[in-house]
Order: structure tokens, then sequence, then C-alpha cells
């Protein structure tokens, strides 16, 4: 009658010493040296090298080779275009940039005007010589210089570099330059005395939109604060009024 008993003390002693939780003595200890916030972690220094005279030469050249990129890209474009290099395969330019770089027509004449803006000392007035400079910041994409097209090209230096002080000495975001050059077209504005019915001559300044009507007369039918929209040969066009040239005057009063 005893024996059952025996064996179920026994299994009771041997569940003890296998599965049994410490007690609260082996906690303590087990929890202490489990605690992160008492582990003691060792940083060891790593001095990082100096960058030599050719390194620093070596940075600045390929920097100024990403700030160039898509200046050259427009550069090359425009003699592709002009000098028909794509009439062995194509029609026109526009289904050669298709096809050949994926642009469509409004992405490649944009790096082209954007490449016109550079190459007409717009930013890269003495180019050489402020590439070797290492404050001399430029664009990375022609999307930031894009909004300089608003202004005269006499302003557009002093705009980039407005917008480079506004972005802390770094390139510029679209939206700082745009900024600036509204505060400048604010700050600089003239009159608008165009009158309706008015015959005026279209000058194409940097006007993508207006390729191939400089010169072109036309007639007013809206006058803005900044532009005018205007009655071409081929349809309406908004344009600033630095973008015309009054020839006539108004056509009701001669009427």
């Amino acid at each position: 009658m005893n024996k059952p008993t025996s064996k179920r003390n026994k299994a009771t002693s041997a569940a003890s010493n296998d599965g049994t939780p410490p007690d609260d003595q082996d906690l303590e200890d087990i929890s202490q040296q489990e605690d992160p916030g008492s582990a003691t972690i060792t940083v060891t220094a790593v001095e990082v090298p100096e960058l030599t005279e050719q390194e620093i030469r070596d940075r600045l050249h390929l920097e100024r080779k990403v700030e160039r990129a898509f200046f050259e890209a427009g550069k090359a474009l425009m003699e592709l275009r002009d000098r028909k290099l794509y009439r062995s395969t194509h029609k026109t330019f526009e289904e050669y940039c298709r096809d050949r770089f994926g642009h469509n027509r409004r992405q490649s004449y944009l790096l082209m005007d954007a490449a016109l803006l550079m190459d007409a000392a717009v930013i890269f007035d003495n180019l050489e010589q402020k590439c070797d400079r290492n404050d001399h910041i430029l664009p990375t994409h022609e999307w930031q210089i894009r909004p300089l097209s608003k202004l005269d090209p006499d302003i557009q230096p002093e705009a980039w570099e407005q917008a480079v002080e506004s972005a802390n000495g770094k390139v510029p975001s679209h939206r700082i330059v745009k900024d600036v050059v509204q505060h400048i077209i604010e700050r600089t504005k003239v009159p608008n005395t165009y009158q309706l019915g008015e015959v005026c001559q279209i000058l194409v300044k940097d006007n993508p939109e207006l390729r191939g009507k400089g010169g072109c007369w036309c007639i007013v039918t809206y006058v803005g604060e900044f532009s005018c929209t205007v009655e071409a040969w081929d349809g309406e066009y908004t344009v600033r009024i630095n973008q015309l040239k009054a020839l006539l005057p108004n056509l009701s009063n001669i009427l």
C-alpha cells in the first residue's frame, strides 16, 4: 500500500530537480546577468583619413560631370536635331527621341532649352573657370532652372545666386528657384499697356511654345496683368508682355 506513495514522491522529486523554476534568489541573479542596461559595450574608434589633394580634385571633377550631365544631353540633342543625324532611321526628330531615348517631345525640348540657358552664359558664364571653384553651385537637373526662363537673360544669373543663398549654399529646388523668380517679377513688373484689338508681333524669346512663330503678326484678344492672349494665324496663345512688340494701334479705334 505504501509503494505507490513512494513512487509518487520519487517522481515529484525528479520533476523538482529537472523542471521546477528556480527560487527568487536565482531569478534575481539571472535578471542581473541578462539586463541590457547593465551590459558594457566597447566601441572602437575608427579614424577616417582626410582626403588627399588629388582626391579632392577627383571629387570636384566627378561632381562637375554629374552637374553637367543634363547640359551635355541637351547640347547633344540639339546637334542630333540640327544635323538631322536621325534621318537614316526616322522621319522626324520626335520619333527618333521617343524610340532611342524614351523621350516625348516635351522632354527633349526641355533639355535643349535648359542647355541653351547655360550655353548663353546664363549660369555657366566663364564655365571652365567656375567649374574649378568649390563654392560655385551648379544645377543638377533642368527642372531646377526651368523657372529662370521667365526672366530676361541679364537677370537670370542674379536669380540663380539668390536661389542658392535661399537654399543655404546647396543646390536649390525647383520651388526655391520659382519663388525667387516670382519675387523678382513682382519687384520689376512693368504695367501691361497693350489693349484689346491691338496688332502685335510675336517675339519667341525663351518660350518653346512659340517656336516657328517669331515675327508673326497677332491680335490681342485678352489683356492680363503680366500677359496677353493673342490670336495668331494658327490659333490662340498666352504670351508675356515682353514677348510682344506693338505694330499697329487698336483696330477698333480705326474702324
